[in-house]
């Protein structure tokens, strides 16, 4: 498995040209800069989550909430962890400076269950729900043979 990771290890390759080696390094700090701007999307979003729930309480019947206010919350807390799952593939890229495929399917299970989630059923066609059950079926089976391969 090291000498996988090795062999994957893109970003800090033993180069004996100086340029490539110096582009890789601002490749590393570009990376670091995605990191640091993730933060800030959090940190956005999580206010955003403050301000939705804030104004679904607010708006008549107060403090009380309908099922559509309720999806908009659950979207709004969805994005925060999803941005959390992208912030940790950027934190591992640049530990590992490999790509944790486990972790890109996790997160990208993740983002499609916002989706269905959030679907409002009533205004969609079946062509589109059917294509959501697709790739939700694809993921959950990548899913599932990356993490059984992972055991052995």
């Amino acid at each position: 498995m090291q000498e996988q990771q090795q062999a994957d290890n893109h970003l800090r390759p033993h180069e004996s040209d100086k340029l490539i080696a110096k582009l890789n390094g601002v490749i590393g700090h570009c990376i670091r800069l995605l990191a640091v701007m993730m933060v800030l999307v959090i940190i956005l979003c999580i206010l955003d989550v403050g301000l939705v729930l804030y104004e679904k309480l607010a708006s008549p019947p107060h403090f009380l909430l309908e099922l559509n206010d309720i999806f908009a919350v659950f979207a709004s807390f969805l994005a925060v962890l999803i941005a959390i799952e992208i912030f940790a593939n950027i934190t591992l890229y640049l530990r590992d400076d490999v790509i944790h495929v486990k972790l890109v399917i996790a997160t990208a299970l993740m983002a499609i269950a916002r989706k269905v989630i959030v679907l409002d059923f009533t205004t969609i066609a079946a062509e589109y729900v059917f294509a959501i059950g697709v790739v939700v079926l694809a993921l959950g089976v990548t899913y599932y043979l990356v993490a059984s391969k992972a055991r052995t």
